[in-house]
């Protein structure tokens, strides 16, 4: 017996060992095919209704496993949340689909948090049932916005208003009641609409909580008034609760400002100018306890929003101090830039470059213009004026669009307008393991629909995007991903105005019009645009201002806005207040400012001892008038025709063209006096550019060129571009400045040998037009083309000899016959006739001599003048190669230079008084005054 027991233990044993074995072999088998981390989406953007537990994810939550069909290994089993607090789980719905669902673990409150953003991974079942050996996927990030609910209803900030009013009088607004809401949306957390519930009331209410009556009231009809109002949200949820206001009636009283003017004229250039120098408050003895007035400039109606500079876009980036490079989409239409010529524009600006976009019109920027190395770092820059769009459904309104030429419809990058929010897209280029990127920049202002001039910068960081409107900074409310644009081929359209639809169209055209106003748009590649440099662009050169501040004591407390358009003072009683308003002026720090009238709005509350308003201060409505800026003429004057030398038309520095110039600018007063003469005065201001330009002929490339060097420019706030029509020196600076600019223009010809003359036109410009000077006319010439009278005087000199011989011989014939044939006093007569034409010959052809001797004398000497004679032995002359002269021609031009040395100065003597005094002084001013040792070069 006891062996069969030990028998069947034995057997136990094996079979044991066995089993064990076999589960190791069946454990390393799944381990060996576990080799693959679960798969699972890159992002996820979920919505959740509040109060709700589902999570609506898009794209849907699932996780893939390559291991499948492999139970366990190719099964999922689990996802998880990571995150701090994150009230959501995940349960997954089919281990072998791989289906999940997002929940959430209790309410969620919109009102406590908006959106979440949290990391989830999926985790398959391992190798076994136990789920030992499990692998994860990688991270994916989670966004959950919640979706709100309209569940709290309007309630009012105060328990019970109270107002009064004088009787006899139609106000605006009488006081103003506020309800809120606790929702956390937009759509049901703002009050939409105000309600008077109380029936049969000389009063309204509008839609912001202000009411106002319908009719006189009279104190004896009525003292006092007792309405009800209700509030809606935007959802038309109504307040479960009325408030009461309580308006009394006062009898009449004329309490209100006396001694002030409607209209004050302010002369530029004044400085500071009261407007109410007289001006007092009368509240009929009323006893109050405090006085709030508040006085406002309405510009909106000039320029931008105010009396602004009216630069150029580029000067005024100059002039504050931007970073260089930056490209004006909406410049002035010329020959050069002529995309904008079929735009709108408003020119009754005083030279302020508007352009109207009604729907209908758009440009396309030719490719030469558009900036094509826009990196992670740029700017965008526009003053615009846009209004709500037409319709319930409004489509987009495209400032700018960077979109496929043809073939294709992609957008790279646009700024649009729709339904008043301003949008940025920006879709980048795709590179080796991209993914959603941040696309669309998403904002939404009040300024963007409010009808009125704003200043808008977009600074790219990529991937941060910031706007700046009126100097101020708004992040984007709303950031939407998209994937990268694959590359291609296709070539890209750049439009303003409108987006160009190019591709998966039968007929290309544009679409998605903007309809309002644009002004100074540019892009800044490289660069961002800094605070300082934005406010210093869209600052107002115009605005209040408060006289004698140490006179105003310690009762009275004022502050303004950041424009200057708006003062608020506060006192505590009325002789403060009525000091402080007899110092309140205006200012205009332009020098030539954008006449026309600025209206004035004063409005006042008076608070008695116990209650918040006592006394109704009627509104007052003014007016500056800002009177015509005498009008500068600008005058160049200067030498109008210089003639050079071959050799030193071909020098590497040239010649300089203006050397004499001279710019001036005089205005027209009248004197104070009793007999107001006018008088011609001298004013000094600021240029904005000069043009010279090319007379006839463009320049040749091949041969001619027109520049000025950098260092000129140093110290200034002056730049200039050039081309072969001409040269523009431009940026906001001094006349001075732009005079020693000027005459460092040079010109060079090293071809000389075909050139006869070069005319140049030079004019200038202040506020970008709006003041010109007069055409300046300038001519250069070669000295071998002038010398054509030369060469007649050069052959009569070379044949004088002959000539004498010839004549004398004759003469002497002449004299013989004669002498035979003629009686004796005949003879006399004609011996002294034939004497005095000899004489006069002779005296001429001795002039002629005489003449050519002195010129060349005149000429040796030119050419050994120190002021001519260029010591280059100090000289590091760096040569264009695209510059270089053919070596072919190099005898050709020693012989044109030996035949300009024998020039002299009798070629002239034949032409006119003023052109022989006109070349003179272009010979005595012409000279070079170069120091070899401040050579840039």
């Amino acid at each position: 017996m006891r062996s069969c027991l030990d028998i069947s233990f034995l057997l136990i044993l094996v079979i044991g060992f066995h089993r064990s074995e076999l589960s190791k072999h069946i454990f390393w088998n799944a381990e060996k095919l576990n080799k693959h981390k679960p798969w699972i989406e890159t992002s996820y953007h979920g919505v959740i209704i509040e109060n709700m537990d589902t999570v609506m994810l898009d794209p849907p939550l699932v996780a893939l496993d390559k291991d499948a069909p492999v139970p366990y290994a190719g099964e999922i089993c689990a996802f998880k949340i990571h995150g701090l607090e994150a009230p959501f789980e995940a349960e997954v719905l089919n281990r072998t689909s791989g289906e999940g669902v997002l929940r959430a673990r209790g309410p969620i409150d919109c009102e406590q948090q908006k959106e979440y953003t949290f990391i989830i991974q999926a985790y398959d079942c391992g190798a076994s049932p136990s789920g030992a050996n499990w692998k994860k996927s990688h991270k994916a990030v989670v966004h959950i916005q919640v979706d709100d609910v309209n569940e709290f209803s309007p309630v009012f900030r105060e328990p019970l208003y109270r107002a009064t009013v004088t009787e006899g009088k139609i106000y605006d607004s009488i006081l103003q009641v506020e309800a809120w809401d606790q929702d956390c949306s937009p759509q049901y957390s703002q009050i939409c609409n105000y309600e008077i519930v109380t029936q049969d009331t000389p009063f309204a209410i509008d839609r912001n909580g202000n009411i106002r009556n319908t009719e006189r009231l009279s104190y004896d009809k009525q003292q006092h008034y007792k309405i009800m109002v209700t509030a809606y949200d935007c959802g038309q949820k109504r307040a479960t609760e009325s408030v009461s206001v309580h308006i009394d009636v006062k009898p009449v009283c004329k309490p209100g400002w006396q001694g002030w003017n409607k209209r004050v004229d302010y002369e530029p250039g004044t400085g500071s100018k009261q407007l109410f120098s007289k001006m007092h408050l009368e509240t009929c003895d009323g006893p109050l306890s405090s006085v709030r007035a508040m006085v406002e400039l309405q510009t909106s109606h000039i320029g931008k929003g105010c009396d602004r500079e009216t630069y150029s876009e580029k000067s005024l980036q100059k002039l504050c101090g931007a970073a260089s490079g930056s490209t004006d989409l909406l410049p002035a239409p010329s020959a050069s830039t002529n995309w904008t010529a079929s735009l709108l524009t408003d020119n009754g600006r005083d030279s302020d470059l508007i352009f109207r976009f009604d729907g209908r019109q758009a440009a396309n920027i030719p490719e030469w213009v558009v900036p094509q190395n826009l990196t992670d770092q740029f700017t965008i820059a526009t003053w615009m004026k846009h209004g709500p769009s037409p319709g319930l459904r409004a489509e987009k309104e495209t400032l700018l669009c960077n979109s496929d030429k043809t073939e294709m419809n992609r957008h790279h990058y646009s700024l649009y307008v729709h339904n008043c929010r301003l949008v940025f897209l920006l879709r980048r280029d795709f590179i080796q393991l991209d993914s959603f990127r941040p696309a669309e920049f998403h904002w939404r202002l009040e300024q963007i629909c409010d009808k009125e001039w704003h200043y808008y910068v977009i600074n790219v960081e990529f991937p941060s995007v910031t706007l700046f409107v009126d100097g101020v900074t708004y992040e984007p409310y709303l950031v939407t991903d998209d994937w990268p644009i694959h590359p291609s081929e296709i070539d890209v359209q750049l439009t303003v105005g409108a987006c160009w639809q190019g591709g998966e169209v039968t007929t290309p055209r544009f679409t998605q019009y903007f309809r309002g106003s644009l002004s100074g748009l540019t892009i800044r590649p490289g660069k961002i645009a800094t605070q300082k440099v934005i406010s210093c662009l869209q600052a107002c050169k115009e605005g209040l201002d408060i006289s004698s501040l140490e006179s105003l004591g310690k009762g009275i407390k004022f502050h303004f806005n950041p424009a200057q358009s708006v003062l608020v003072m506060e006192a505590d009683d009325l002789e403060s207040i009525n000091t402080a308003m007899t110092k309140v002026s205006y200012i205009n720090s332009r020098q030539f400012p954008t006449p026309g009238l600025r209206k004035l709005h004063i409005t006042t509350t008076v608070q008695c001892f116990g209650e918040d308003t006592c006394i109704s201060i009627p509104d007052i409505r003014a007016m500056v008038m800002v009177l015509p800026p005498s009008e500068p003429r600008i005058t160049i004057a200067g030498v109008e025709r210089l003639v050079w030398p071959a050799a030193q038309l071909r020098a590497p520095v040239g010649v300089a063209l203006f050397k004499d110039i001279h710019i001036i600018s005089t205005v027209t007063k009248t004197d104070a006096t009793l007999t107001r003469r006018p008088g011609v005065l001298e004013l000094m201001h600021n240029l904005d550019y000069c043009d010279v330009l090319v007379i006839g002929e463009e320049l040749d490339p091949e041969q001619e060129s027109l520049e000025i060097h950098h260092s000129s420019l140093l110290g200034k706030h002056l730049d200039a571009t050039n081309s072969t029509s001409g040269i523009s020196i431009y940026g906001v600076d001094s006349m001075a400045h732009y005079e020693q600019a000027i005459r460092q223009v040079r010109y060079r010809n090293w071809k000389p040998g075909g050139l006869s003359e070069r005319r140049f036109r030079l004019s200038c410009s202040e506020l970008n037009g709006r003041y010109t000077s007069n055409e300046f006319n300038f001519e250069v010439r070669d000295c071998l083309h002038t010398g054509h009278a030369f060469l007649f005087f050069f052959i009569i000199h070379s044949l004088y000899p002959l000539f004498q011989f010839l004549l004398f011989f004759q003469l002497f014939a002449l004299l013989d016959l004669v002498l035979k044939s003629t009686p004796p006093a005949a003879t006399v007569v004609i011996v002294m006739c034939i004497a005095t034409l000899v004489v006069i010959v002779v005296l001429g052809i001795y002039r002629i001599h005489t003449t050519h001797q002195d010129g060349s004398k005149e000429d040796e000497e030119g050419r050994k003048d120190p002021e001519m004679d260029w010591d280059d032995s100090n000289l590091n002359i760096t040569v264009n190669p695209m510059e270089e002269e053919p070596e072919e021609e190099e005898d050709e031009d020693e012989e044109e230079d030996e035949l300009a040395g024998e020039l002299s100065s009798a070629e002239y003597e034949d032409s006119d008084e003023e052109d022989e005094a006109s070349i003179q002084k272009g010979r005595v001013r012409g000279k070079l005054e170069w120091d070899p040792s401040t050579l840039p070069y």
